[in-house]
């Protein structure tokens, strides 16, 4: 098959979409067992019981606080909460699935009904929710050179799988969507949303059919892939192969198909099971689960607030940017720096205390966050060091200049600024026009060259004049008072 990646998708075409994402939940113990899932960095099989590694006559037991997480992100997206849910077994035999069944749910999950709203091309689009249900995680098979390693640390692992309706109609809408989702999962607290580490994984469901046709086409089911960009490519390669065995006058089967990053294209793995395949019943060693309304208005209760309206309060509560209200938005942790930024100011104007937290920690403390690559939660730097920074600059005791240079120092130290500044004996700012003057006819009878160069239509060298003015009041002059007085100077003089 040969695609061009920028080459639009046909549009004799629609293409359909639906994603399965399984995230795992940040529970202290696994499912069904007392085993921590804390075990990242553990050696192979040491989080492990008769449970959690299938052992006949061993009994399983609910994990309430996986329960909870997953009604609250139900309620999160929308969905309606049943009163009345159950666990079944559904078979299948795969090494890395410890009982030959997994415990998961078919006919009544925990949640249904819901929806997603994602901003598409500056339209609202809706993006039905099937069903938040829960499961356990496999174990994981580590593939070596003719042979395979079982780790059992994952297995039992609390898993919320979320079903989206077939209603995304590209890739990117698909990738907006699992960005979306994720955004919300951080912001509740349930998942760390690490496509990376496979805490937050997708399956995504893809057929085509021609414009206009209501039925739909024969789906194949994608695998593998670790990141929103390979969940978009991944679409965009499968779509394509699709319309082309059509267009070829051959027939899409219904299978599963792995995603190869590495070449960009998706292979057969396996012909897709139908439901019937799992043989589902019911758990017969786990309890019917009665869910009562007053639970779920608790659980309700206990949402934090979710991006959307984060987005919407930014920018009406500080008057700052949409862009900036995205941006600061999507990080969750950036956001609840800022925040932390703007509440340790002791200035009574918050809009114009909030535009200025959130232009130094956009762009200062990214710019460090990112230089030394450190996350966020490691850094020396406190929210109240970057609001004393703030009061420095509103009180004009430092320079924009010399703030930078401070902040870069706090960001390594720890230290408030005031103390930097107090510490290196740093001087105020010289505002005061008669000194400004004195220096600036000084560096102006010194440079002919350049104010020549000036009066002669080379703007630029005003650069070169302001730079002297800087170094002669060793950095303590204020550009935004020395550059008017500098251009006035050079005008009076010329005459």
């Amino acid at each position: 098959m040969t695609t061009n990646a920028y080459a639009p998708i046909d549009t004799d075409f629609e293409i359909v979409i639906g994603l399965e994402v399984h995230s795992q939940l940040l529970t202290k113990s696994k499912m069904f067992c007392s085993c921590s899932t804390n075990y990242a960095n553990a050696a192979p099989n040491t989080h492990v019981c008769p449970i959690c590694m299938g052992m006949p006559g061993v009994l399983p037991v609910i994990n309430q606080e996986a329960v909870n997480y997953t009604i609250m992100t139900a309620l999160a997206l929308n969905c309606s909460i049943p009163e009345y849910s159950k666990f079944d077994r559904k078979s299948y035999h795969y090494p890395d699935l410890m009982k030959g069944y997994q415990i998961s749910q078919y006919d009544i999950p925990l949640s249904n009904d819901g929806y997603l709203m994602i901003d598409y091309q500056g339209q609202q689009r809706r993006i039905g929710i099937t069903r938040v249900h829960l499961e356990e995680d496999t174990a994981r098979s580590l593939h070596r050179q003719g042979y395979t390693l079982i780790d059992i640390n994952r297995a039992g692992t609390p898993l919320m799988e979320i079903v989206s309706e077939p209603d995304m109609r590209s890739p990117e809408e698909a990738r907006l969507y699992m960005q979306k989702l994720r955004e919300i999962l951080i912001y509740l607290g349930v998942s760390s949303g690490r496509m990376e580490e496979g805490s937050l994984r997708c399956d995504a469901n893809v057929s085509v059919r021609p414009r206009g046709q209501k039925t739909l086409g024969v789906k194949t089911e994608i695998k593998n892939m670790n990141s929103f960009r390979s969940v978009e490519r991944a679409l965009e390669y499968e779509a394509r192969r699709q319309i082309e065995v059509i267009r070829n006058g051959g027939t899409i089967r219904q299978e599963t198909r792995g995603w190869i990053e590495n070449k960009g294209i998706t292979i057969t793995q396996r012909v897709k099971e139908k439901a019937d395949d799992y043989r589902y019943f019911p758990e017969p060693d786990l309890p019917p689960l009665i869910i009562s309304r007053a639970s779920v208005e608790a659980l309700r209760e206990q949402l934090s607030e979710l991006p959307d309206a984060r987005r919407i309060r930014y920018q009406e509560e500080y008057g700052i940017s949409e862009q900036d209200a995205n941006v600061l938005t999507e990080d969750k942790p950036l956001g609840d720096y800022f925040e932390q930024v703007v509440a340790a100011s002791s200035v009574k104007d918050r809009k114009a205390r909030a535009k200025a937290a959130s232009n130094w920690v956009l762009s200062e403390v990214v710019r460090l966050l990112n230089a030394n690559a450190i996350a966020l939660q490691d850094i020396a730097l406190t929210p109240g060091a970057v609001a004393n920074l703030l009061d420095l600059l509103d009180k004009e005791r430092i320079t924009g200049k010399q703030a930078k240079e401070i902040l870069d120092e706090a960001f390594v130290s720890g230290e408030l600024p005031e103390a930097i500044v107090e510490r290196k004996g740093i001087e105020p700012p010289i505002s005061d026009s008669s000194t400004l003057e004195r220096i600036i006819e000084e560096v102006i009878a010194n440079n002919e060259k350049a104010v020549t160069d000036y009066r002669n239509g080379k703007t630029n060298a005003i650069k070169s004049l302001m730079g002297q003015v800087m170094k002669q009041s060793r950095g303590q002059a204020k550009p935004d008072v020395v550059q008017p007085l500098l251009k006035k100077k050079l005008e009076e003089t010329q005459g």
